[in-house]
């Protein structure tokens, strides 16, 4: 365990902590997946999971308010994996390392899994925290959501049974959104005529880095650069 445990609210992100030892990229959320069950197990919770991956566990209303309407709550278990060219880091197997840096929890060299570790995390805790008062919950975890969202499109019939849904798996604490960015997928091809390479000739390998980034759904209006396009335009 790491410092991170030691934040407040600790119960989530001693949750976080551990969930930052657990690989969990997109496609490979066994471990992951097998974690939740654990915990779901351990507080005498029924579970079920589907043939494409995700799971749900029900945790019963507390006192008082066994009868209301069920909530689900929902995150994706796996995380884009990603690291800076002069990290020597393996996904597969080693643990994702915090920093804090000023008012943020980062990680070195790599990704950090927030996207949606936090979310899970946070389900997590409810699981264990015998103090909130809530109704009965559906914690759906699902999978693949930064691969191509298979998880929830692929969500086993009967899984979960509330007509309600919170998605943890926002950019903003406090920020209620009501609709999402989207997504669509897209088969292009475009027919070429190949050519020889003149005898002579040196391969150069090319790199654009340094870009600001940003989110295609949440900053594409802000016309930051994109590497692909300036590529091309400088080839």
């Amino acid at each position: 365990m790491t410092f991170v445990s030691d934040l407040e609210p600790k119960v989530l992100w001693r949750y976080f902590d551990t969930i930052l030892t657990i690989p969990r990229g997109s496609k490979k959320e066994d471990q992951m997946r097998e974690f939740v069950v654990g915990e779901a197990k351990k507080h005498g919770l029924k579970y079920k999971t589907d043939d494409i991956g995700n799971v749900v566990v029900r945790k019963p209303g507390t006192a008082g308010h066994e009868n209301a309407p069920i909530t689900i709550l929902q995150a994706h278990l796996d995380m884009v994996n990603e690291k800076n060219s002069d990290v020597d880091h393996d996904f597969d197997k080693d643990p994702i390392k915090p920093q804090i840096d000023g008012d943020y929890l980062k990680a070195t060299g790599t990704t950090l899994g927030s996207d949606n570790g936090i979310g899970v995390a946070a389900m997590l805790a409810l699981i264990e925290d015998k103090n909130v008062e809530h109704g009965p919950l559906e914690l759906l975890f699902t999978i693949d959501e930064e691969t191509g969202l298979t998880g929830a499109g692929e969500l086993g019939p009967g899984m979960v049974e509330g007509k309600r849904l919170l998605n943890l798996d926002t950019e903003e604490e406090g920020i209620f959104y009501i609709g999402c960015a989207g997504g669509a997928d897209s088969n292009l091809s475009l027919p070429l005529i190949t050519t020889g390479v003149p005898s002579g000739s040196a391969a150069v390998q090319a790199k654009l880095f340094g870009l600001k980034g940003g989110h295609s759904g949440c900053d594409i209006h802000l016309q930051r650069g994109n590497a692909t396009k300036l590529l091309v335009r400088a080839l």
